[in-house]
């Protein structure tokens, strides 16, 4: 009896030292990766835009798991058209900090959980076969006329990069799966940029300032009211917003577009100041939200921390002066770098309206780009382009910008109040009486 509970014991001592020994080992089996595998030739190879995804997309160690299980085969685009011929927006989508779920999809569909030569290129009677790639996403590899392709893209270097655990074929261009696609396109808004069939102006009462038939709005329709109607009321007036042309039921989101170019803005770093002005220190943000929903575009222009840093306590200290200075910088207009630019490149000086009535702002080309504001005062167009989306359009400038008779008042004279819009009850401006320096 003694001695079958002893010989049971030690079988039961040897089933666990097996099983520890197991454990213990198992790990270090799929996370070391030899020097000789595909993936450190990828990230040492010449296909270094698809290396530098790889690594933005956070996706190293998903790959080593997967290298360490089965082989691989890389579908490489070459680096020109990831550089040259790839859409600037598409890949600015790609790189933003809220896509990266997008951008882990678009590596991961070009990596095939099977190593496949260009031997075995198409081995069906049919002439192609379908693979599912590591990103749920089917790729069609096929030959047509003695050439591979894969769905529509030429392979141009078949079997470039060769290793016992992988393989790596270059071609012609990038993948783009479907639902990377459709994140793209929601996320230009296509439908609020997309084009209206023209029809009749609404009639406005020029007493009450409100439509006469309150007729339903087609989706993506300028509004029918000028942007100045809509903006918030002054602060003799009454507090409740002014009627928009889209009522209860809006057509955009947009305070979640605002939020998004804030975002842009601390990302994108060098206007936090504006950032700050636009959501802590007034309620900016919140009514170009208001506007945006109710259909209007604007372009902001954005003066960089060091523009914002040398504006003096006596430019700051007044109520309402942060309002009055960023609605200078606010045009209700959709304008890019682009438009700006071909607009003062064809007429010499363009005036752009502002939400400051009735200042406008003058652009005019210099030196290749655009420049604001008169004489000594003028900034440049600093960083074209910061935020795009079809609603809003964010420029940085490297100045602040004021009207032409703030900058000529003479600055020995004793202080006094500026004659400004917010001395008149007038819709659209905000009186703001806690400024902090």
């Amino acid at each position: 009896m003694d001695s079958q509970i002893y010989g049971v014991s030690i079988i039961f001592a040897l089933v666990l030292l097996l099983t520890s020994s197991n454990a213990t080992l198992q790990p270090n089996s799929t996370s070391q990766i030899s020097s000789n595998s595909v993936l450190v030739a990828l990230l040492d190879s010449h296909y270094t835009e698809l290396a530098e995804l790889v690594e933005k997309a956070l996706l190293l160690t998903t790959l080593e798991e997967a290298v360490g299980q089965h082989n691989i085969t890389i579908l490489a685009p070459k680096n020109e058209a990831l550089e040259q011929k790839l859409d600037p927006e598409f890949k600015r989508f790609l790189l933003e900090p809220g896509n990266l779920k997008s951008l882990q999809t678009l590596v991961m569909s070009h990596i095939i959980p099977k190593r496949i030569g260009s031997s075995e290129w198409s081995a069906e009677k049919s002439g192609f076969m379908r693979h599912m790639t590591l990103g749920n996403f089917n790729v069609q590899l096929s030959i047509t006329d003695k050439k591979r392709f894969v769905d529509s893209a030429e392979v141009t270097r078949p079997d470039d990069i060769t290793r016992p655990d992988g393989i790596v074929h270059g071609i012609e261009r990038l993948l783009v799966p479907r639902s990377v696609q459709e994140d793209f396109n929601k996320r230009r808004s296509l439908r609020s940029i997309s084009a209206i069939k023209p029809e009749g102006a609404p009639e406005v009462d020029p007493r009450t300032n409100r439509l006469k038939k309150a007729a339903p709005v087609p989706v993506g329709a300028a509004p029918a009211l000028p942007i100045y109607d809509a903006m918030s009321p002054g602060p003799s007036l009454a507090p409740a917003p002014a009627p928009g042309p889209g009522g209860a039921r809006h057509h955009f989101d947009g305070h979640a577009q605002v939020k998004d170019f804030i975002h842009t803005l601390l990302h994108y770093g060098g206007y936090n100041e504006m950032a700050d002005i636009l959501v802590n220190l007034t309620s900016l943000a919140t009514e170009m939200g208001r506007l945006v929903s109710e259909g209007y575009v604007l372009t902001v222009l954005a003066p960089n921390d060091e523009a914002m840093a040398k504006l003096t306590v006596d430019q700051l200290s007044e109520p309402g002066a942060p309002e009055q200075i960023m609605y200078y910088h606010i045009i209700p207009e959709y304008q890019t770098e682009e438009s700006m630019y071909n607009a003062v490149k064809r007429f010499g000086k363009v005036n752009y309206d502002t939400l400051r009535l009735p200042h406008k702002v003058l652009a005019q080309e210099a030196d290749g780009s655009v420049k604001f504001g008169h004489g000594d005062e003028s900034v440049y167009l600093f960083d074209p382009d910061i935020y795009t989306d079809g609603r809003i359009s964010v420029q940085g400038i490297d100045g602040v910008l004021f009207p032409l008779e703030e900058t000529t008042t003479d600055k020995n004279r004793p202080a006094a109040p500026v004659k400004k819009v917010t001395s008149k009850p007038r819709r659209g401006m905000i009186d703001f009486t806690n400024w902090l320096i």
